[in-house]
């Protein structure tokens, strides 16, 4: 066979080609369902990885949570035991500091200026502290604007967040963010989102509207709010036990595969970004569309306040000045 295809083959997801029985074989691991941004992320660094290696690199797609949450599967990377991830920055951030910086509230004006910020100077920069923590950053994929959604009443001004039991992220940024807005948030892991918003335990959760469109969420939340209070990237990144045992070739050919998974992973988000919201509100959901984020951002205020000191301040400051 030709390596074209190869490369077809495995984009229609057949099993119509032999893998070399010397193949080494990587998971690729990621929580939100196959039928998702994460997963065409997936699915086109395997494509690309396989493609570009002859068969000689198999990647193992692990959706779901199959290997367990973010948190777990970083550490899994540190100790070698998983091998490949795409992970929002939410718990990378207890690892790598720097991504801290990244998840302060309003600070991307919109996508353009994310995507410039995060591939460039900037993000590349950020990509290279992964390394400190055993970790290989590839690239910069994506996740979009976060968006609150719960099943109590319309979110339509800052006051309507007071007392909401809201789940945020395993970060601290948004943690107090959002308590300085009054809600009462409770970080945890997304593998255990779902049941917990079922029986009550939370009343609502925030997350970007490809993940909220993927997981179905009208089947448990009632109102959506469109806030855009976070611009959450996602990234690829690979455990350094097993990218130093790569020749110098086969990890060029990840980072390609890496920057082939970004990209599936920002065509998917644009798309489902207008079409997404069209079908939260075919489904049910009551969605406010437009917001006053000028008093959302003085809400959150509290957060600049007491963490940007702490996650290279002057890091914020060239990520605001790169968008002027």
């Amino acid at each position: 066979m030709t390596r074209f295809t190869v490369f077809a083959a495995l984009l229609a997801g057949t099993a119509a080609v032999a893998l070399p029985a010397s193949a080494k074989t990587f998971n690729l691991a990621f929580t939100p369902p196959l039928e998702s941004h994460y997963g065409d992320a997936g699915r086109a660094f395997k494509a690309t990885a396989e493609e570009l290696s002859g068969g000689d690199i198999e990647i193992a797609l692990k959706p779901a949570g199959a290997l367990g949450g973010e948190r777990d599967v970083i550490e899994g990377l540190q100790i070698g035991t998983v091998e490949l991830t795409i992970s929002s920055t939410g718990p990378i951030g207890n690892f790598v500091p720097e991504v801290y910086a990244l998840d302060f509230p309003f600070l991307f004006k919109d996508y353009d200026s994310a995507h410039a910020v995060l591939d460039g100077p900037i993000g590349q920069e950020i990509l290279a502290k992964f390394e400190d923590a055993g970790l290989v950053g590839l690239a910069w994929s994506e996740n979009g604007f976060r968006h609150v959604t719960n099943s109590k009443h319309p979110i339509v001004t800052p006051a309507d967040l007071q007392g909401l039991k809201l789940r945020t992220m395993e970060n601290e940024v948004h943690i107090a963010a959002f308590k300085a807005a009054g809600a009462s948030p409770t970080p945890m892991s997304w593998t255990e989102v779902l049941t917990s918003l079922q029986q009550g335990t939370i009343d609502g959760q925030e997350n970007p509207v490809p993940i909220i469109t993927a997981n179905n969420m009208w089947e448990i939340q009632k109102y959506a709010t469109l806030t855009g209070h976070v611009y959450s990237p996602a990234v690829v990144v690979m455990s350094k036990i097993h990218w130093d045992a790569l020749s110098e070739e086969e990890q060029g050919w990840m980072r390609e595969a890496a920057k082939a998974a970004a990209t599936a992973a920002r065509e998917t988000v644009a798309k489902n970004e207008t079409a997404g919201v069209e079908e939260m509100i075919a489904n049910g959901m009551e969605v406010v569309t437009v917001v006053d984020k000028d008093a959302f951002a003085a809400a959150v205020q509290p957060a600049y306040d007491e963490y940007a000191d702490r996650y290279a301040p002057e890091l914020i400051q060239r990520i605001q000045d790169a968008q002027k």
